[in-house]
């Protein structure tokens, strides 16, 4: 067991008003065939006494380019995951100072246009694409280290999405 601690994180799953999530692709996460790839919900660290509602909405805004959201639902429980060996080893820098993160998930209802959703409005973008998704695919699409994760989200808001 790593002596590293987790990081504290918290988690977006954003619906619009048909019912998907929002998913984006990861620039910096090569996928088995070397391209862009890892796609995931917006997540990002919590600052030092920061609350963590308005963590989700800042990290949606620096992730994705709008925090025109507002929270419906929140994840009773931290969930946690590790990053695997090879991602410190590769100079991932989260992996070098952390075993994983330890997350809170919140489920957020879209109030803006897909015009609003600007992956460039940080300098150093951390995706290259997005889409909306069906809840169901969540799992299929996280790379491996977030799959459990990824199932229990799509099982706890289920309910939220479309039918």
């Amino acid at each position: 067991m790593s002596a590293k601690p987790y990081r504290d994180n918290v988690g977006a799953l954003l619906f619009n008003g048909a019912g998907l999530v929002l998913v984006a692709r990861r620039a910096d996460m090569p996928n088995a065939e070397g391209a862009a790839g890892g796609w995931q919900l917006p997540q990002g660290g919590v600052d030092a006494g920061e609350d963590l509602r308005r963590a989700v909405l800042r990290e949606l805004a620096e992730e994705i380019g709008t925090d025109k959201a507002e929270i419906i639902a929140e994840h009773p429980e931290w969930l946690h995951y590790e990053f695997p060996p090879e991602l410190a080893a590769g100079g991932f820098r989260i992996a070098q100072r952390y075993r994983g993160q330890r997350q809170k998930w919140f489920a957020l209802r879209f109030r803006g246009t897909d015009a609003d959703i600007r992956l460039d409005a940080d300098p150093h973008p951390e995706f290259d694409a997005w889409r909306w998704a069906r809840l169901e695919e969540l799992p299929a699409l996280a790379v491996s280290f977030k799959r459990a994760i990824y199932e229990e989200l799509a099982r706890a808001f289920a309910h939220l999405a479309a039918r």
